[in-house]
């Protein structure tokens, strides 16, 4: 199994679909400080599951996605895909129980898609799956969750700040142990379901037990209610047959007097809406013809007094003209008349008698166009006169038509009282027929189908001795009887009780198969703890031998080591505190006490006396956490390793060793180095560049070493 190809499309400052191919053991990305060097990194964090967003430098799933540039626009998604080579078959998935399952496909593809809503999306070969199945699967080929496999810059040395715990964690998921423990709680939460299952079967058979004592009891008082069954079976044969005929006959009668009722007040109801909407419509007509004539007059109204304004103004223009008709052709200083020779006055003043002419001519087209209107008004208000004469006269005879109305009304509220009489006594009707159809339904139930027979029993002409009643109270005190002696229908009874009885047996069987399965998996939790313990302890050994060795190669002596201690916690306390396994003062009896497994790390430097990890130098903290990690990945190698500028801090002499330890992890795991360090981009195979195009957006190249050199800087 090897990692192919990564691809990402919108990530990040990754606008555009960008694909890396890993066909060498060490492959080298570059590229100038804030380039998108790291965002490849984060990529790879993303796609097989990371739920942090701070490890991701971001703050929410919306911050994954490309911003947009000037050039480009923002995008809606970002999605990342991982190819892996799985021609060998080790993928697996674990099924619900706790099976192994391998992928019968050459290449294994997971996808991981964010959207600008931060909706998050996991496929699995064109499959989409869960967050849970991506671990679960990416456990088996030992990708753990921790993040191991991916040492950032910065992070290289968290395993030494984490605390014992989690320093356990970090080793049992280097050593591949966390399927196992995944195994364990899928095994702990099916246990605590079967648990809750076994409490329910062991319930629902105690809930059971009284009452299948109870028809053991019944079956047997069974064979003594036969007289009585007999004897209930002929009242209710003659008693049903009775209230049949009863209420058929009453169905009867009250539907014919429905129907006559009803005819009738339909008759009546018609007659009172015909005089009403016919006069009211009749009359509804004349109104709006009568609003229609006076909004008419109205109208003819505002024209007659526009043209009245208008023929005010004209004979003020008339005036005013005449006026200066009279001054003109004089002369404006003695007033005197002035001679032809002037001809432009004289010319005015024939401009002036005409424009006096035509407005005297507009005088009397406006003047005759008054009288017009005046004319249509008048007969306008003589047509609405006689409309209003034959509304009063329509208004007379509708008020001899109300006292008509009102007879018919008082009729048919008569009528309408006795329909909800008669509502009352079919509603009646209807109680009793439900009573009659129930006690047929418990008839059934305490003598059987038999009692439908009912309906061909012929009444005898003396059967008239009681009455309905006289037989209903008998019947009662028979049921009761029947009731107080356990007694139903026989048939129902040992139906019952034979279902309740295999119900226990069914409910014994689930008790015996869930004490199996609780035993098979508390036997499959030890053994797999076993395990874990066995190969943890293990797992170390081999772990100090290699970190021995980095350890010297790195500091050139010195001692590295990992040791397991024990720590407590206390169950019921509200943090998770751990602690050296001692007794102390703030122990308390009264709270349980659980002990765990941790890691410590145990370090002494050459010439040095410091052995504590915080009083190292920054550089001496990166090398030991190097050192280690790298120890780590050689016990149980993941495919690959992912390394962001863990090589930042090195001097020239310990780049050499670091690019030494490179090509000796290459052997075993594929390795994607993010450096700026020459030394380590000449151990590559193939080297990527990442710039910032014109469109602010990531671009890849692939480039030769002395390329390389260029764009790092």
């Amino acid at each position: 199994m090897r990692l192919k190809i990564l691809q990402l499309n919108g990530f990040k400052s990754f606008a555009q679909k960008t694909i890396l191919e890993f066909n060498t053991p060490i492959v080298s990305i570059v590229g100038p400080n804030g380039s998108g060097k790291s965002n490849i990194v984060e990529a790879i964090r993303f796609v097989l599951g990371e739920q942090s967003m701070k490890s991701m430098r971001g703050k929410g799933g919306s911050d994954l996605v490309f911003k947009g540039s000037k050039k480009l626009s923002k995008g809606l998604r970002a999605s990342v895909t991982i190819y892996f080579d799985n021609t060998d078959k080790v993928f697996k998935l674990s099924n619900d129980g706790g099976e192994d399952i391998k992928l019968d496909y050459d290449v294994i593809a997971i996808s991981r898609k964010v959207f600008s809503d931060g909706l998050n999306k996991y496929i699995l070969n064109d499959t989409e799956v869960r967050l849970k199945d991506i671990h679960n699967l990416l456990s088996s080929v030992n990708i753990g969750s921790s993040g191991h496999h991916i040492i950032s810059q910065g992070e290289a040395d968290r395993i030494l700040n984490a605390n014992a715990r989690e320093k356990r964690e970090i080793v049992e998921d280097a050593l591949g142990l966390k399927i196992y423990q995944y195994k364990i709680k899928e095994s702990e939460r099916k246990l605590e379901r079967t648990n809750e299952n076994m409490k329910e079967v062991v319930l629902l058979r105690r809930e059971n037990a009284p009452h299948l004592n109870f028809l053991k009891k019944q079956v047997e008082k069974f064979e003594k209610t036969k007289e009585m069954q007999i004897e209930l079976f002929g009242l209710y044969k003659e008693y049903l047959k009775k209230e049949s005929i009863y209420l058929e006959q009453e169905k009867n009668k009250l539907s014919l007097e429905r129907s006559k009722i009803s005819s009738e007040l339909e008759s009546v109801t018609d007659k009172i809406s015909q005089n009403e909407d016919g006069n009211l419509v009749q009359n509804s007509k004349k109104i709006e013809e009568l609003r229609a004539v006076e909004q008419k007059i109205n109208s003819i109204r505002g024209v007659k007094n526009e043209m009245e304004r208008k023929l005010g103004r004209i004979e003020g223009m008339i005036e005013a003209k005449q006026n200066r008709v009279k001054v003109s052709g004089k002369c404006p200083v003695c007033g005197k008349e002035m001679g032809e020779i002037d001809r432009d006055q004289i010319e005015k003043k024939q401009n002036e008698e005409q424009e006096l002419q035509e407005l005297k001519n507009s005088q009397i087209e406006i003047f005759a166009e008054i009288q017009k209107i005046t004319l249509e008004e008048k007969k306008g208000m003589q047509l609405a006169e006689t409309l209003k004469q034959a509304i009063n006269k329509e208004m007379e005879a509708l008020r001899d038509l109300e006292r008509e109305k009102f007879i018919w009304k008082v009729r048919q509220q008569e009528l309408s009282s006795a329909l909800e009489l008669l509502v009352i006594k079919e509603e009646n009707l209807k109680n009793r027929r439900e009573a009659f159809d129930g006690e047929i339904r418990e008839g059934v139930i305490l003598i059987g189908e038999q009692i439908l027979s009912y309906k061909d029993f012929k009444i005898e002409e003396n059967s008239g001795e009681f009455t309905q009643e006289e037989q209903k109270r008998k019947i009662e005190r028979i049921k009761i009887k029947l009731e107080d002696a356990g007694l139903g229908n026989g048939a129902e009874l040992m139906k019952e009780f034979n279902e309740v009885s295999e119900r226990d047996q069914f409910l014994m069987k689930e008790m015996e198969d869930l004490e199996k399965s609780i035993e098979s998996l508390q036997k499959l939790i030890v053994d797999l703890k076993e395990k874990i313990e066995i190969e943890f302890k293990e797992g170390v050994k081999k772990i100090n031998t290699e970190f021995q060795e980095f350890f010297s190669l790195m500091f050139g002596g010195g001692h590295g080591s990992l040791s397991i201690i024990e720590i407590k916690k206390r169950k019921n306390a509200e943090s998770e505190d751990e602690e050296n396994l001692g007794d102390t003062e703030e122990s308390k009896e009264d709270e349980e006490v659980v002990i765990e497994k941790g890691i410590e790390i145990n370090v002494s430097l050459p010439h040095k006396k410091v052995k504590e990890i915080n009083a190292f130098s920054g550089g001496e903290r990166s090398l030991t956490s190097i050192a280690l990690l790298f120890a780590m990945s050689q016990v149980n190698p993941p495919p690959f390793l992912v390394l962001d500028e863990t090589d930042a801090a090195l001097d020239e002499a310990n780049s050499r060793k670091y690019g030494d330890m490179l090509e000796k992890l290459s052997k075993h795991s594929q390795l994607i180095v993010v450096t700026h360090n020459r030394e380590t981009m000449s151990r590559a195979g193939v080297l990527y560049g990442i710039t910032i195009g014109s469109d602010e957006a990531s671009k890849l190249l692939s480039v030769k070493f002395e390329e390389a050199t260029q764009i790092a800087k």
